[in-house]
């Protein structure tokens, strides 16, 4: 049996409206017996807003159109002229964006000059602008990595005055392995901006480092200070490596060295330190060799007169901001302490081998 109720849509043509078919009747005042709903349909409304903009001299395209979905709106037929109108202008504004995207990355684009042009403006960088100096280009930081760079730049500041290690000697700075290394050691003896800057450390530093966090013990000595002091002091030296979180996208690889100078580049020492703990007396400690230094303070010693060092080693590192336990891990404590100091590789007072 049919189906009751169910009315069959008719198709409605928007350019079979035009302003001669729209009566007073199909308005909100109009009479509800000759119109049911009261006010005219959208789709009538739109044809004759976009019959109204034609004639005032407006393109019809512009007209915006009701949604096909609603249910009191028929089925809307539009020619396929109109819609190659719609669709022409944000075509060509696109056409133009990329064309004015292609002329701006054009104007962008910046001359690449040769290494030896790099190379001949590297000899008027300070020490301090190297790194900046290297951030410039891909050429830039190639020059960066030469032995040549590197030589001129000892030659630069060396003079005979200055009172350098026998590694550190002209004589020496031929070798090519670690001469990177060298340059850098030997310029915090003769840079005098680099000088006074490791002269002007305290002994004891205002707040407790936080640069040994996670570092590795490779090597621990003790030994007997005499001649500075009235009373002998004791100096217990700590040698670490940084450890890095590992990340399995390998984002800290970074640029790799061309093989030609890996040599210049090769440091033993790299991201080592050495902490260099001066006692007033001999402390009995224990074997920490291997283990990771996870908790490093500086506090007042209990006689209110000297000042105390705590070290807490454990077997792994702790990331993520979590806390130690500093019962799970092994404790160094140092009072009463004269002085505490933290050198990089590169300090005049760090020892290294005249070998490498």
């Amino acid at each position: 049996m049919p189906r009751k109720g169910v009315r069959k849509r008719l198709k409605f043509r928007a350019e079979d409206v035009c302003c001669e078919t729209v009566t007073v009747a199909d308005y909100a005042n109009s009479d509800p017996a000759v119109v049911k709903s009261g006010r005219v349909k959208k789709a009538v409304a739109n044809a004759v807003q976009k019959e109204v903009k034609s004639l005032c001299g407006l393109e019809a395209s512009s007209v915006p159109v009701e949604i096909l979905s609603n249910p009191q709106v028929g089925e809307l037929d539009y020619n396929s002229d109109e819609l190659e109108e719609g669709t022409r202008e944000p075509n060509a504004t696109r056409k133009k964006k990329s064309k004015h995207c292609k002329e701006n990355s054009m104007d962008n684009e910046g001359d690449e000059y040769p290494v030896d042009i790099w190379l001949l403006l590297a000899s008027y960088i300070r020490p301090e602008d190297v790194g900046k100096f290297a951030l410039i280009c891909k050429n830039a930081w190639i020059v960066s990595c030469t032995a040549a760079f590197w030589s001129r730049l000892y030659k630069r500041f060396y003079h005979f005055d200055a009172c350098l290690p026998f590694r550190l000697q002209p004589d020496s700075m031929g070798k090519l392995r670690c001469l990177r290394a060298c340059v850098i050691r030997s310029l915090y003896h003769m840079y005098e901006p680099f000088s006074s800057r490791v002269s002007k450390n305290p002994p004891l530093p205002e707040s407790t480092p936080n640069s040994l966090h996670n570092s590795k013990c490779l090597l621990f000595w003790c030994s007997k200070v005499v001649g500075t002091r009235p009373e002998s002091t004791w100096e217990f030296n700590f040698k670490f490596r940084k450890q890095y979180p590992k990340f399995k996208s390998g984002c800290r690889n970074g640029l790799q060295l061309p093989r030609q100078y890996q040599d210049v580049h090769f440091n033993p020492d790299h991201d080592c330190c050495l902490l260099q703990v001066t006692t007033l007396n001999f402390i009995f400690t224990p074997v920490v060799l291997g283990m990771t230094l996870t908790l490093f303070t500086i506090s007042v010693s209990t006689d209110m007169r000297h000042h105390r060092v705590r070290l807490v080693f454990q077997d792994c590192p702790v990331w993520n901001g979590r806390k130690p336990k500093s019962e799970q891990g092994l404790q160094i404590v140092l009072d009463p302490v004269h002085s505490v100091r933290v050198m990089d590789w590169w300090h005049p007072q760090y020892p290294f081998s005249s070998s490498a």
